[in-house]
């Protein structure tokens, strides 16, 4: 049997993505000892309130991987067939890119900033909201866009541990400023969005150091560059990175979406914040998952130029049997055993603390219903077809997701369900539903081109 290609290419990123996830969740433990003076423990409002921002970090972060995929693509291509000269001209189009991304997460700031305590929320939950979503938001606009180019360079050349010292540097990095701006400095929930803004230059920096050493050893390794660019060079790229935004985007609304019924529920502090710490689970522990969908994006466009259409299929099926053992094996202990040490630790209440203990034990279930869906979708990411995913995207969260969340929380009482746990199953139900039926759209796309 052929050996994947896949796994070594997605090891170190799947070491980075841990990292960044895990050190992500430092913003949600420091936020479970913030007290104010004025509301005494505002723990559980503060983990609310994250829960409340991953939404619009979700959008932003769609906009960053959307554009990252069709920068990939693009630069890996011109790279495979040494076309120098297209190289430098998508380099100066994704600048273009990025300034009208800037541009949008400042104006999101500005919205969270104006109209953040008037959505209806508990006071408090409005509070820290309006301070860490507009801080997350402008660093977006400051730090996270810029990186970018580098890190598409870093991948178009398979570079993947560059990527994985790149999350190192920003992990730590925010890690020390978060201990020092909440404990010596106290500058609250804002100094926890802060570190993680400025933690975020530290990787930006490292990885454009190490893009411009890979452009230089690449271009002494040239011997015969093809001349000419590419014509409408922005169009290419966001023929890719529109669509492949748009499939993030309605990822990020799921969660948007769920975040509002669960505002209106009769306990919402405790069921939003239990849901932060669910929705926080499940994204660190399918990191790995995540990262090997990353890997297959430059791995399935490299196959497709060579025509090996079976070693895609092989590809893709090594992806779905890895993260399968990994959710077993790994992700099911992990989450039964240190899920209610989560749920207490994290908890200023009781009440939290019981609708996160409701909810904690399904990690495992959303993983599995996550994972096929990722894997197909870098697929046809790679084979530069990204509307499938699209409409993939569409139906599992307008036709599968949302009604099942909504019918979760109206008949959650018929099964002798919390609120909460009804909203947390359907959404589970939705994603298995729709990546299953994706994953099966997937196969017989690939079947077809194999018979080419």
């Amino acid at each position: 049997m052929k050996k994947s290609l896949l796994l070594p290419l997605a090891l170190p990123l799947v070491i980075s993505f841990w990292l960044r996830s895990a050190f992500a969740w430092v913003d949600t433990i420091f936020a479970s000892l913030l007290h104010s003076d004025v509301d005494g423990a505002i723990g559980d409002a503060s983990i609310a309130a994250i829960g409340l921002a991953l939404p619009l970090d979700f959008l932003l972060t769609a906009f960053w991987v959307g554009t990252s995929n069709g920068v990939t693509a693009r630069l890996a291509s011109a790279i495979g067939a040494n076309r120098s000269e297209e190289v430098v001209q998508i380099k100066k189009s994704t600048y273009k890119i990025i300034f009208c991304l800037c541009s949008f997460a400042t104006l999101t700031a500005v919205i969270v900033w104006m109209y953040a305590e008037h959505i209806g929320l508990d006071p408090v939950v409005a509070k820290q909201f309006k301070i860490y979503a507009t801080v997350m938001m402008l660093g977006s606009a400051l730090t996270s866009f810029w990186s970018i180019l580098p890190d598409s360079i870093v991948k178009a050349h398979y570079d993947t541990r560059s990527t994985m010292w790149a999350g190192l540097w920003s992990s730590v990095t925010n890690l020390v400023l978060n201990a020092l701006f909440l404990f010596v400095f106290k500058w609250g929930i804002f100094g926890i969005a802060l570190s993680t803004v400025i933690g975020r230059i530290a990787g930006f920096v490292y990885a454009t150091i190490r893009a411009r050493r890979l452009e230089s050893q690449h271009l002494q390794s040239l011997k015969s560059p093809v001349l000419g660019v590419a014509a409408n060079p922005v169009r290419k790229i966001l023929l890719v990175a529109i669509p492949s935004s748009i499939t993030f985007i309605l990822m990020g609304f799921e969660s948007f979406a769920i975040n509002g019924i669960l505002k209106d529920t009769a306990d919402s502090v405790s069921s939003l914040a239990a849901w932060s710490i669910f929705d926080r689970s499940v994204r660190f522990l399918a990191m790995p998952i995540i990262a090997a969908s990353v890997a297959m994006l430059p791995l399935v466009a490299r196959l497709q130029g060579e025509n090996k259409s079976e070693d895609i299929r092989l590809e893709l099926l090594a992806g779905v049997r890895v993260s399968l053992i990994y959710i077993f094996v790994f992700v099911t202990p992990i989450v039964y055993f240190i899920g209610p040490l989560i749920a207490s630790a994290l908890s200023d209440s009781a009440a939290t603390q019981l609708a996160t203990q409701d909810v904690i034990y399904l990690v495992p279930l959303a993983i599995l219903g996550i994972a096929p869906f990722l894997l197909s979708r870098a697929t046809f990411d790679g084979l530069q077809r990204p509307r499938p995913a699209l409409i993939a995207s569409g139906v599992r969260t307008f036709v599968c997701v949302i009604p099942l969340a909504v019918y979760g929380s109206i008949n959650h009482g018929l099964f002798g369900l919390s609120q909460v746990q009804g909203i947390s199953l359907g959404y589970i139900a939705g994603l298995m539903l729709s990546s299953l039926g994706y994953w099966l759209w997937t196969t017989k796309n690939l079947s077809r081109l194999q018979s080419r």
